[in-house]
Order: C-alpha cells, then structure tokens, then sequence
C-alpha cells in the first residue's frame, strides 16, 4: 500500500480526499462525477502559506521580514511541494484524463505541487486546522533547520530550477522600461521562457527587478 493510500484511510470523508486528488483533465472526461482539485488547491495554498509562516515566525525571533520570506519560498516552492509529492507517492494515485496521463502528467511537478497543496486543504475540511497543521509540519517544515543552515535560493536561481524540472529553456530577462534620475532609476523587466512572457517586475535595479519578476512567476505557480 503506498503512502497516498495510506493518507486516504485517515481521511473521514474519503470521497474528500478522492477530490483532492482530481485533476481537471479528468473531470472533463468524467462528467457529473465530480469536481476537480482547484478550490481545495485555492484553500490548501493559504493554508499552508499561514502555517510556515506562523511557524518560522516563531522559530527565528530575530530574523526580518526578508529573510523569512526567503526562506518559507525555499520551503514551499513548486519543486519543493512536488518532491514531498514524490515522497509520498501522490503521482501513482492522480485521477487524470488519457491524454494528462500520455504526457506525462503523474510526474508534472506543477500538477504535484498543486494536488500537494488541495491535500492540505482537503485535511482542513476534513479534520480541521491542527491535523492540516501537522500535517504541515510532518511533511515540509522537517526541513526548516536544513534550509536555515544553507545559503538560500534566490527568486531567479529557484525559477530555473522550475523550468529546468520542465525541460523547458532558460528564462530570460528584458527591459521594458527605464525611467527617472541616476539617483533613483526604476527598471521593469519582463522574464520570458520558450518566447512566453511568464511575468513582469520592478526595481531600483535590473538585478531587483528580475528577482521581483522571479517571484511573480513563482507565486503563480504556472502550469
């Protein structure tokens, strides 16, 4: 029995944890069964946004506000949600269409990382905030000394990670704007993979910007 099994039998309501595990694709081969993943993904995304933060929070009482958004983004990023998928084996168990499956969809790292995260929400409506909580804590902050001992990932370098896991081209960064004095510059950039515009950001710098452009892409979550 794999892990993904295992997590299911804890569920009260296992039709739950069965939804969580559904994609879109195959919703819309299956219609009327069921609803896709996406609105327990919505719930699981804040949740476990709230509960690395609060415990980071807690656990580095002399850190910044940057250094703990650093480090909850090297935590709970999308390479970092889908190999705790990987772990836990939720790829075999997907509920996908044919053609999801051909592509290779049960090793997506975006559609593990979301099904991670609608997961989580899953555990929230099924037995509320402290068994989502440990959860949590079991399976992505066992980590947290780990990353706080290594040099934490820029916005840049963990969205060439995502891109690499995709097979896709190394993103690049262009200027869109360049406005005001040499004192107080303002540059947007645009950071582009496979001739796409993923995201945009803005800076004081070129180097600001296109972490912040980074950041945008990697908030989103792209498919």
């Amino acid at each position: 029995m794999n892990k993904a099994h295992t997590l299911r039998e804890d569920f009260k309501d296992k039709d739950l944890f069965d939804q969580a595990l559904t994609h879109r694709s195959w919703v819309n081969e299956h219609k009327g069964e069921r609803t896709s993943n996406e609105r327990l993904e919505f719930l699981g995304d804040a949740i476990l946004e709230f509960v690395v933060s609060e415990e980071l929070f807690n656990q580095f009482p002399g850190k910044e506000e940057g250094y703990l958004t650093a480090l909850r983004a090297n935590l709970v990023n999308t390479v970092a949600l889908a190999r705790i998928s990987g772990k836990l084996d939720i790829g075999s168990s997907l509920f996908l269409s044919k053609g999801e499956i051909d592509g290779g969809g049960r090793t997506n790292t975006s559609l593990l990382a979301d099904t991670l995260e609608a997961i989580i929400g899953a555990i929230f409506v099924d037995r509320g905030i402290t068994e989502a909580a440990r959860f949590i804590k079991e399976n992505l902050l066992n980590e947290v000394g780990k990353k706080a001992s290594e040099p934490l990932k820029d916005a840049k370098s963990m969205l060439q990670e995502l891109v690499q896991s995709k097979g896709l081209t190394t993103p690049k960064y262009q200027v869109t704007e360049e406005s005001g004095p040499d004192h107080d510059k303002k540059f947007v950039i645009e950071v582009i993979v496979n001739g796409e515009v993923w995201g945009t950001g803005e800076g004081k710098s070129k180097g600001e910007a296109e972490q912040e452009a980074a950041r945008q892409v990697l908030a989103k979550k792209v498919q």
